[in-house]
């Protein structure tokens, strides 16, 4: 069962740029597994294979808008997915966890559940408090959502044609030695179909991807210079219209995939930040 939970957060003092990285935020994580599960944290840090959880960057929660909404959390379509000056202490700031299968979420419970909202974690000098999760969608914050596979295969489009994507954070795909920005449908519901295959227990075979076409995009490439090398990516919208004589039920596996977005990503670093997408 897919997972989308958002950890809003308080920062006791400043958090220097440079451990605001998907790198840090990545180590944050796993200090988290290893508080209630120490092997389970080891086995993620030394996995090379494709991991059941994705991260987002530290956002920041607008003074003005934090103000306006009190303790409710506001977004936009693109994200901030890099810091230029330290987060002031005392600034609301949120972080999304998605986890894909509920072997993980199941191992995670205690963390969850014996949360102590006045217990410090550290990213890098900073402590940091998590003052509350969310887990279920709110207008306030979209990113927040819980759903089996059964039910976004239940409830997936059979006459939906048109799907809509905001690449929130840069999406880059690996494609031969090197990396491409370009999200091709291949690219795009080929990472899409990898990952709904490897957890759902739902296997999808014959994915029609010769009937999807983009009819729309407004992207553009961002250069993420907080890694190792730079990693360059694409942030915007994009639209795909299934055209031609497609089956009901090729149309549903197409609009599950895509609802699967939200909680997988697509592409590279999904569980260092980059490639986080939502339907629109």
């Amino acid at each position: 069962m897919p997972y989308s939970l958002v950890l809003n957060l308080l920062p006791q003092s400043p958090i220097p740029p440079q451990y605001l990285s998907g790198r840090h935020l990545h180590a944050l994580f796993l200090k988290l597994v290893s508080s209630v599960d120490t092997a389970l944290g080891d086995r993620l840090h030394s996995s090379t294979a494709d991991k059941a959880f994705t991260l987002s960057p530290l956002q920041v929660v607008k003074t003005r808008e934090f103000a306006k909404h009190k303790s409710r959390i506001h977004t936009t379509n693109t994200l901030q997915w890099q810091h230029q000056k330290p987060i002031p202490t005392g600034t609301p700031c949120w972080w999304r966890i998605s986890l894909l299968d509920d072997t993980l979420f199941g191992q995670l419970m205690q963390l969850w559940l014996n949360l102590n909202p006045s217990h410090p974690w550290h990213l890098g000098p900073a402590d940091l408090y998590i003052t509350s999760i969310q887990g279920t969608p709110q207008p306030s914050q979209p990113w927040a959502n819980a759903c089996s596979y059964a039910q976004l295969y239940e409830q997936a489009s059979e006459s939906d044609r048109t799907i809509t994507f905001t690449f929130a954070t840069p999406v880059a795909f690996r494609q031969g030695e090197y990396d491409t920005f370009l999200p091709t449908k291949e690219s795009v519901f080929n990472s899409l179909l990898h990952r709904w295959n490897k957890y759902s227990g739902i296997e999808f075979t014959n994915i029609n991807l010769e009937s999807i076409h983009p009819i729309f995009f407004n992207i553009n490439t961002q250069i993420v210079d907080n890694y190792d090398t730079k990693f360059i990516g694409c942030v915007g919208e994009i639209s795909y219209r299934i055209l031609g004589d497609v089956k009901p039920e090729e149309i549903k596996q197409i609009n599950a995939l895509a609802d699967l977005a939200l909680y997988a990503g697509v592409g590279r670093k999904t569980t260092m930040g980059m490639g986080m997408v939502k339907r629109k």
